[in-house]
């Protein structure tokens, strides 16, 4: 019988784990340093805020893995050896294993700064992280995040609820300004500072300083201002975690290279989720993509292969979610940050500007390239499938209510993008297609 070993159970390893026993009759084995079960680890915040306990954030309850026989290990792996074929664990010892998949997820990001391995600095990605974070923040007054990125934005609401006044040091000029174009990083930025978010754009971190018990005391802001804090908390991205196996012999760059059947350089030995980095990018995508999706698609791509259907990672149109605050953000296709030559742009943004819709097309063809959405929900099914049949922007437009997921009694704000986009284009008007929400159809 194959014996499958998964290093990781994060949600690309369990993935897999989960389809290898639905296609196969091996042995598998899940080891983790983290947790004994696997956990939604984009509940960390929720944890933290009151909202959930940690048992309510596990998918699965405790049986299930002994019933579909997956065999659960918390322990840390110390080395790979390629040749014999096995692990070395640091309680369990050896373990042999017939494929070894490596999905050890990613590690946030340090730059050298001054105390940043003092007591009272986090990141967020694990649960340990958030376990050193409940027990450093309590009683504080004030914490300071550096790096404007997703999990920044989430620890600033953690803090937010707890009446924890919040220092944000954001290096782009708005908020997530690498990532968003302009008109969406300036609304973001408004809506961080109308929570009461001290938030410093264009601004980084200099060095963090100690109190005489070697914890948090303050910060020097590049520049020169320092501000009185008792956390800080590190968000300036993660990078993928390769220690383990760099240390073994597999080929690394920033991840752990792995080609288009996410294979390693090693035999048997295959990389999937936030630590995997292609060799070959497929076009328009990343060589590393760090988000949910991509994760759980490597790990039913992986379990194909290991279970005889050879199978190559096609993960399709990049699309991506998130929250700031109360505000949902989508996204479809490609919408960069700043215009690329061939391409065209269509923004509206509500009144309230709390909503806006940022629509990417060829500047000739006029195909439908992407779009960005916040405070407004969509139906994945429609843009991946407006994508597909490369439809123009005039298609995506006139059907929009068919994409809307907002709930019945939402408001409705189809029509006023179709006339500021019949303003702003006139040479070819278009209209609406489908049938008037209940509201529409009530108030016009």
């Amino acid at each position: 019988m194959k014996h499958i070993v998964i290093v990781g159970n994060g949600v690309s390893g369990i993935t897999a784990a989960r389809h290898i026993r639905k296609n196969s009759d091996f042995d598998i084995t899940v080891i983790s340093a983290e947790t004994d079960h696997f956990w939604s680890r984009t509940a960390l915040m929720y944890i933290y805020m009151g909202h959930m306990k940690f048992e309510n954030t596990k998918p699965y309850e405790d049986w299930f893995w002994k019933k579909n026989r997956i065999n659960l290990i918390n322990d840390y792996v110390e080395q790979i050896d390629p040749e014999a074929k096995n692990i070395k664990l640091t309680r369990k010892g050896v373990m042999d294993y017939d494929a070894l998949i490596l999905a050890t997820g990613a590690k946030p990001n340090k730059f050298g700064w001054p105390g940043q391995d003092l007591e009272g600095v986090s990141g967020m990605v694990s649960y340990q992280d958030l376990q050193y974070i409940e027990k450093h923040s309590k009683g504080i007054s004030r914490a300071v995040i550096v790096g404007g990125g997703l999990i920044g934005v989430e620890m600033a609401e953690m803090f937010h609820s707890r009446k924890i006044d919040v220092t944000f040091l954001v290096r782009e000029k708005q908020f997530w300004n690498n990532v968003l174009p302009q008109q969406e990083a300036s609304l973001i930025s408004r809506h961080i500072l109308e929570n009461h978010i001290d938030l410093r754009l264009g601004e980084e971190l200099k060095e963090i300083l100690a109190d005489d018990k070697g914890h948090v005391k303050r910060i020097i802001t590049g520049s020169g201002e320092e501000i009185a804090c008792q956390f800080v908390g590190l968000t300036a991205g993660v990078h993928p975690n390769i220690n383990l196996a760099k240390a073994s012999g597999i080929e690394t760059d920033r991840g752990i290279l792995v080609n288009e059947y996410l294979e390693t350089n090693q035999p048997d030995i295959y990389a999937i989720g936030d630590c995997a980095q292609r060799k070959d990018p497929l076009p328009s995508r990343r060589p590393i993509e760090q988000v949910w999706y991509t994760g759980r698609m490597m790990g039913e791509t992986v379990a194909q292969t290991i279970t005889g259907n050879r199978s190559d990672y096609k993960p399709g149109h990049w699309f991506n979610s998130a929250k700031f605050f109360d505000i949902e953000y989508q996204t479809y296709g490609w919408v960069w940050n700043q215009l690329k030559e061939n391409e065209e742009e269509f923004y509206w943004e509500h009144k309230s500007g709390k909503k806006c819709m940022h629509f990417i097309f060829d500047k000739s063809s006029k195909k439908f390239l992407g779009v960005n959405t916040f405070g407004i929900r969509l139906r994945h099914e429609s843009f991946d499938k407006w994508l597909n049949e490369e439809r123009d922007i005039y298609h995506v437009l006139e059907n929009l209510r068919e994409a809307n997921f907002d709930p019945e009694f939402f408001d409705r704000h189809e029509q006023e993008i179709s006339d500021t986009f019949n303003h702003q284009f006139p040479q070819k008007p278009i209209t609406l297609k489908g049938k008037k929400s209940l509201l529409e159809s009530i108030f016009g």
